[in-house]
């Protein structure tokens, strides 16, 4: 008797978004499907859920073992209250862990949702992110998949929620320049089975698709049908001259979205968000799903899920385990011709520099670092050097110690206080990144302390970075030759 053939393994991560969460169901017919995220999940049959961290490399490389395909469905435009980091560096640490933890694992394809990108030279942050975070995932080796959506319509998308929110809210819509702007929407079922259909696929490695419904419309037209659908008259006043801060105040106000998530997404209106060539439905087989009928999909859930679109909006959901900790990302200058490991030595050079004899940083045999106050023999801080976890392009040191430091038992599923440099695919830039951090000092105090001359500090040696001139002498590789 022969053994049954095994199935491919597809890994999701992001698995309990909006997007994710109508993906499961569709994999597990085809794949096994391992879900990875943050925190615990429910059961679901024929998911694997898998506790992952995506800023520990360590922990996506364990996640990644054994997997063939992978979709990548995570955006950090929600960031903890406790975060010092512009959400596209946090996007962009995400993406690079996962594409090296891909390449290391072996998977075979990167699946990518990201957005549609328009003809403009100028992209909002949020376009911007999303087309370096497509960038990075390719960037390791691994063919990636992009699809790019507009406004994706179902429920607990949080466009399509504040849009909704809007019409439902307010029996008066103020419309600024950007509704008039083009969009087309597409509905999540569209999505859903293009993900689907892409994945294993050959020939789709290494390519990028527009995803769009059958209809092109403005803002404007897009909230009069959301109106109607929902039984609403609203009366619609086109304010062409409404600022985009006034813009995003009230649309907080009225959706009760956190400001993070807001003034991204406005930025990002201004541009037609239109289809460039949507051939990929055609491809699969894929009659188009009409607005109409994906409003009528999408809004009876939504309303069922109004107490936690809240906490998803505002913000709400953050733990005070979560509180606890630090993530602080800084993207500073790469002098042409050094790598991420000088960044972090010249760092520990050049910070006694700045606070001229109050500070002391000591480097032993093992590259191991403490930073001491001048004349007190316990140090503020203690790094230990991975020299395991460490590479050119990223040293990685533990925080294990020091007086501004809490260490002690690191709770279930979270990574170890760190401090990493890294760099950039393209070399340009190195992200100094600090996670898990815990301080010992009073967070109140912390904020108004130790948080800002953090971000002072880190500002001014990026600074120091940027007047370096480039290295002459360099590897075959490309890396610096020569300097300690």
């Amino acid at each position: 008797m022969t053994a049954p053939a095994q199935r491919p393994v597809v890994a999701v991560a992001g698995a309990s978004g909006f997007v994710g969460s109508a993906l499961l169901p569709v994999l597990v017919d085809d794949f096994d499907v391992v879900a990875l995220r943050r925190t615990p999940a429910n059961e679901l049959p024929g998911v694997r859920w898998q506790r992952c961290d995506l800023f520990s490399m360590l922990q996506t490389e364990r996640a990644l073992e054994g997997v063939d395909y992978a979709v990548y469905l995570v955006h950090s435009m929600l960031p903890a209250r406790l975060t010092q980091a512009r959400f596209e560096d946090m996007d962009f640490i995400l993406a690079d862990n996962f594409a090296r933890s891909a390449a290391r694992a072996g998977v075979k394809q990167i699946l990518y949702l990201g957005g549609i990108i328009p003809d403009d030279a100028r992209l909002s942050r949020h376009l911007a992110s999303r087309l370096e975070v497509e960038r990075v995932l390719a960037a390791r080796g691994v063919p990636v998949t992009s699809l790019r959506a507009g406004l994706i319509v179902g429920p607990q998308g949080s466009s399509f929620r504040m849009v909704a929110r809007l019409v439902n809210r307010s029996p008066i819509l103020l419309c600024p320049h950007w509704t008039r702007s083009m969009t087309q929407p597409v509905g999540l079922r569209d999505v859903v089975r293009l993900l689907r259909f892409c994945v294993g696929r050959e020939e789709m490695y290494g390519r990028a698709f527009d995803l769009g419904g059958p209809e092109v419309m403005t803002y404007v037209d897009l909230m009069k049908r959301t109106a109607a659908r929902l039984g609403k008259k609203r009366c619609i006043v086109a304010v062409p001259f409404i600022p985009t801060r006034l813009s995003v105040l009230g649309m907080r106000l009225i959706t009760g979205a956190h400001r993070e998530l807001v003034a991204p997404l406005v930025e990002s209106l201004r541009h037609a968000m239109v289809a460039h060539s949507p051939t990929l439905q055609e491809r699969a087989g894929i009659v188009a799903q009409n607005f109409d009928d994906a409003l009528d999909e999408a809004l009876p859930a939504e309303k069922a899920a109004s107490e936690e679109a809240d906490d998803h909006l505002a913000r709400r959901h953050v733990h005070s385990e979560e509180g606890l900790y630090v993530c602080s990302i800084q993207r500073l200058p790469l002098p042409p011709g050094y790598d991420a490991i000088w960044v972090a030595r010249e760092y520990a050079r050049w910070l006694p520099s700045f606070f001229k004899r109050v500070l002391v940083v000591t480097v032993d045999e093992h590259l191991n670092l403490a930073f001491r106050v001048t004349g007190v023999k316990r140090p503020l801080l203690e790094l230990s050097y991975s020299s395991n976890r460490s590479s050119a392009d990223r040293p990685l040191y533990y925080i294990t110690g020091g007086l501004l430091a809490r260490v002690g038992d690191v709770p279930d599923g979270r990574a170890p206080a760190r401090l990493e440099f890294r760099e950039s695919p393209d070399r340009r830039s190195v992200l100094a990144a600090i996670f898990n951090y815990s301080p010992s000092l009073p967070w109140w105090f912390y904020r108004v302390t130790q948080a800002p001359i953090h971000l002072l500090v880190m500002k001014l040696f990026g600074w120091h970075l940027a007047r370096q001139k480039p290295l002459a002498r360099l590897a075959p590789d490309g890396r610096p030759v020569g300097h300690v």
